[in-house]
């Protein structure tokens, strides 16, 4: 079955000051997401799935959605701060989102078909975008476990120059299998290493060789509802707390761990480049014009 790209594109940009899910970064006005749409179809992907927020949805479907609809059909799914499962109602004092696995589950309903998950201001390469492709059109759930992947980057490759980033750090066992994922939220560069900086403020050291997440999953249907029964044991204890965030680590941890799904690691030779930070976009920039030199994507990438 030919898989789905979903991409989130909800994020607010409140580090980067604007809504970079749209800022240009090619020669002819390409943002990264383009790179990204264009690289999905090379790999086979017959669709794409963009979740967003009501409040940017004039702006993107123009900016974004528009350049894509006669090259492959598009829908859309909103991420809702009300958007909560029976038996909840949102306190009237959250304004943060909920986070990316809650992203996922606003596109239920919407995809039918094994799809892979990315951030719209995250480039990840054509050769990741194949090689995810690749698994998802062999991937088969058992009727007792899912079966998932995703592609993992060296966390040393990933991080910026001018401020904290978020990664999720991951362990493999010996087939490649994912068997810890863990967020942290405040990691840095240290010298050719980095830390992470714990709620305290604390620094803790990372060598920079540790494989991360950078958001870009593979799943079939069974996610919802399984993403959607871990939101409900999250919200039972967090919904209170105000900076609580439904990330995709919390449920992949606890869905590996009860034997409900299984995540196959896989390795990409694409090197990874985002902005999250306004200082980082001539880095993206730079890049991106190599890429174009080196024939690995046209001029103008949509003729």
């Amino acid at each position: 079955m030919t898989p789905t790209l979903l991409v989130l594109a909800a994020g607010m940009g409140s580090r980067y000051g604007g809504l970079k899910q749209i800022d240009a970064v090619g020669a002819h006005g390409e943002a990264i997401i383009d790179f990204s749409i264009y690289d999905a179809i090379r790999a086979g992907f017959g669709k794409v799935v963009f979740v967003i927020r009501r409040d940017i949805e004039a702006d993107f479907k123009k900016a974004v959605g528009s350049k894509f609809s006669s090259r492959l059909p598009v829908e859309y799914a909103y991420q809702e701060l009300g958007r909560l499962p029976p038996g909840f109602t949102l306190p009237p004092t959250r304004q943060k989102p909920w986070g990316t696995a809650h992203a996922i589950v606003a596109a239920a309903g919407v995809i039918r078909e094994p799809f892979a998950v990315i951030n719209a201001d995250d480039f990840y390469g054509a050769a990741s975008f194949q090689t995810l492709a690749d698994y998802l059109k062999q991937s088969q759930d058992t009727p007792t476990v899912a079966d998932y992947s995703m592609v993992g980057f060296v966390l040393r490759n990933t991080l910026s120059e001018h401020g904290t980033v978020s990664r999720a750090i991951c362990e493999r066992d010996a087939h490649g299998f994912l068997t810890n994922i863990v967020e942290r939220t405040k990691i840095e560069k240290a010298g050719n290493a980095a830390r992470y900086l714990d709620d305290a403020g604390q620094g803790h050291p990372l060598t920079g060789d540790e494989l991360v997440s950078m958001n870009m999953f593979g799943f079939t249907p069974s996610a919802f509802e399984l993403l959607q029964a871990e939101f409900v044991k999250f919200l039972s204890t967090r919904l209170n707390d105000e900076k609580a965030e439904f990330f995709i680590p919390t449920p992949m941890n606890a869905l590996i761990k009860a034997g409900r799904a299984r995540m196959k690691v896989l390795a990409s030779t694409s090197a990874w480049f985002g902005i999250t930070y306004r200082e980082d976009k001539p880095v993206v920039v730079a890049n991106i014009a190599r890429l174009v030199q080196q024939g690995v994507y046209p001029e103008k990438l949509w003729t």
